[in-house]
């Protein structure tokens, strides 16, 4: 099969791979995936059910974790086709287009996870120092529009990955080493300067980091705040608001530090690992996030719980 045009240096197919070493269990695999997924969709369509159809859920708190869960949504179905493609079928093979297309979906709503895990913890800093002004400062206007631009933010961030990478030249390398199309992960495949791409991808992980960095100012300033008041019950109550965000935290940067790490210190690691952290990094944060809000933020567990039980009464 012919790889590139020579005419227009145009890419046809990259190859992804499943789980190396055990391709044999490739089936077996798709079982648990599915099920996460699944279990993903349905948590985050809960949370997104109940601060819909509860007014008292309406601030800005619950739409922040709205936009969080949307986010999650958007990264597992960005990578969801081609990994129960290659589990379930065999399938691994994947066209240059819709590579390009996936890696900017995948690192689109990375982004926007990122971010809006900030403003989260920027909301819950305000929520704590200034709670008398909490509710006028972040009206629900000023909500949207954070909102929104957190969303154009963090796709315009990553809208040059695609045509950067549509513009190097492929010779004969084309196997993936991941489950799914990452920038960093094609850009290595190419035979022509890519110098560029790794500039820019390395500016894409920085912002990132930056972020990291900002929400740990955030819980210094929370930890300060907290501090100040008298009372150890009310610091206990204040902390309590933030536990949930703080899972949420760890849950999706934990990953992400862990593969940085191993790729820039770690020799000679198993591929099986590497593709174990990527997997991890799009499945574990849409699966956990609605079981960490709904088991420790009490408003949610409420509401939950009285939807199921006035079904089971009906």
């Amino acid at each position: 099969m012919s790889i590139i045009n020579i005419s227009h240096a145009e890419v046809t197919t990259f190859i992804l791979v499943g789980m190396p070493g055990l391709e044999y269990a490739h089936i077996w695999i798709s079982i648990p995936i599915s099920s996460m997924y699944l279990i993903a969709l349905l948590g985050n369509c809960t949370i997104l059910f109940i601060i819909k159809t509860e007014p008292s859920l309406h601030e800005p708190m619950y739409y922040f974790l709205s936009i969080l869960t949307l986010s999650d949504m958007g990264l597992s179905f960005s990578s969801l086709p081609t990994m129960l493609r290659i589990f379930l079928f065999k399938a691994s093979e994947i066209s240059a287009n819709a590579c390009f297309a996936q890696q900017f979906f995948i690192h689109g709503f990375t982004a926007l996870e990122s971010s809006v895990l900030l403003i989260m913890s920027f909301d819950r800093f305000l929520a704590i120092h200034n709670p008398l002004r909490y509710s006028s400062i972040l009206t629900t206007l000023r909500v949207a529009q954070i909102g929104i631009v957190c969303f154009f933010k963090s796709f315009l961030l990553v809208l040059p990955f695609p045509f950067t990478l549509r513009m190097l030249k492929y010779c004969e390398k084309r196997q993936l080493s991941h489950s799914y199309c990452l920038h960093q992960d094609v850009m290595k495949l190419a035979c022509s300067d890519n110098q560029i791409d790794v500039i820019y991808g390395f500016f894409g992980a920085l912002c990132l980091m930056v972020d990291f960095m900002l929400i740990a100012v955030s819980y210094i300033l929370i930890l300060k705040t907290v501090l100040g008041i008298a009372s150890q019950k009310e610091q206990l109550k204040a902390l309590n608001t933030c536990v949930s965000h703080i899972c949420a935290v760890i849950i999706f940067y934990l990953p992400i530090i862990n593969l940085a790490i191993v790729h820039r210190f770690v020799q000679h690691v198993s591929p099986l690992f590497n593709v174990l952290m990527a997997n991890i990094l799009l499945l574990v944060p849409p699966l956990m996030n609605p079981i960490v809000y709904c088991v420790k933020t009490r408003q949610i567990r409420v509401k939950v719980v009285a939807k199921l039980c006035q079904k089971q009464i009906y």
